[in-house]
């Protein structure tokens, strides 16, 4: 019965999450940010979604729904990403738009959490690939936080 109420209560958030969940967009840019450093995988493995839910848990420390749903808006980009309804060119098009928009969400690109993700990937190539996405979050962080 408690899975059926989460997946309901998931449900209505993700139909009416911008009217009703609190600063939903800093929220969805969290997720993005994640969600750029989780689909350099082909597959994702569900380790890299433990550690968005424990992430999350640490920035949200007394807001259990708010860290899931930050979890769940996370796997959602992925999600996106791997069916191809969304490209990560777009998702970076999209990180760039919003801090030119709201500069302070550069402080929310916090790239110690980010590198936890390394420690769980074992493909070289993907390796690489995320650290060069972490390089390019670092440099944007550092020319918007420098206006």
């Amino acid at each position: 019965m408690k899975k059926l109420g989460f997946r309901l209560k998931h449900r209505f958030f993700n139909t009416f999450k911008e009217i009703f969940v609190h600063h939903y967009n800093s929220l969805d840019f969290r997720a993005k940010i994640l969600a750029l450093i989780i689909s350099a995988h082909e597959s994702p493995k569900v380790e890299n979604f433990i550690l968005v839910k424990q992430i999350a848990s640490n920035i949200y420390k007394d807001d259990e729904d708010r860290a899931n749903l930050l979890m769940l808006t996370t796997k959602e980009l992925v999600d996106k990403i791997n069916n191809h309804n969304l490209s990560q060119d777009t998702l970076v098009e999209s990180i760039i738009k919003n801090l030119k928009m709201v500069p302070r969400y550069a402080k929310k690109i916090d790239n110690e959490e980010l590198k936890k993700f390394l420690d769980i990937t074992y493909d070289e190539d993907t390796l690489c690939y995320q650290k060069n996405i972490l390089e390019f979050l670092a440099k944007t962080k550092d020319e918007i936080l420098k206006k």
